[in-house]
């Protein structure tokens, strides 16, 4: 570890986590950012020292990260084990498979309260692309998609997607950051998107949902594209800190 990486998780999304998944938090984006390499071994004790905790929230932090396959546990500390990109694919397939699932559930519901919330949400969005705002952008992002799959009051669905989510924020967050500073043009294209979702949800068009979901996740190589792109400024960046 190096004590001159900056901080890339936002403080503001940790308003109630407990010091573990502070620590937790910001390890598994730098990760996924590639500012700590698969192949790179965590001390305990140094991570301790440079979150000013003690040992046992970095145990619990570790502890989480191993869950999602992050890293391999190991005395007194953990190997790095880092996202492939296969693996990001598949979190990505997995998050398809859920929201499909969840549509043909919403065609038997009344979603009006639904598209009234997504509404909102989206309009939450826009602002944040006016003020050029990624991590705001990233957090209602995440938020809309987070609404539709809670609305089918559905346990397991739902914990499948609490399972997926800090991995799949990480993603979304690194991207938009750089999509923001990079293909700020673009997001008119991601809030139509988003827009024919509403649609779809308010009309229970399947053919129109469809349509939606291939345009959101066959932007996901553009995701990809966009992580690999970070991690290269990210790198550079810290280098010349150095």
């Amino acid at each position: 570890m190096t004590d001159s990486i900056p901080y890339l998780y936002p403080d503001k999304w940790l308003n109630k986590a407990s010091a573990g998944e502070r620590v937790a938090s910001e390890l598994r984006i730098r990760m996924i950012a590639g500012l700590i390499e698969s192949g790179s071994k965590l001390s305990e004790n140094q991570l301790a020292s440079e979150f000013s905790v003690s040992r046992s929230p970095v145990r619990e932090a570790l502890k989480l990260l191993a869950a999602e396959n992050l890293i391999r546990l190991e005395r007194m500390g953990a190997v790095v084990l880092g996202l492939s990109e296969k693996e990001i694919q598949e979190i990505y397939d997995v998050r398809l498979l859920i929201e499909t699932f969840v549509f043909e559930r919403l065609v038997k519901m009344d979603t009006t309260d639904l598209v009234k919330e997504l509404s909102k949400t989206l309009e939450m969005m826009k602002i944040a692309i006016k003020y050029k705002d990624a991590d705001d952008f990233s957090f209602e992002d995440v938020l809309f998609h987070e609404t539709i799959i809670r609305s089918i009051d559905h346990s397991h669905i739902f914990m499948i997607w609490k399972n997926l989510k800090p991995t799949l924020e990480s993603l979304i967050l690194i991207s938009m950051r750089m999509r923001f500073k990079e293909k700020y043009d673009d997001f008119d294209r991601i809030v139509h998107n988003h827009e024919l979702y509403i649609e779809a949800i308010r009309r229970k068009d399947r053919d129109l949902m469809i349509e939606s979901l291939h345009k959101n996740f066959d932007d996901v190589q553009g995701s990809v594209e966009d992580l690999w792109r970070s991690q290269q400024i990210y790198s550079e960046g810290v280098e010349s800190d150095d």
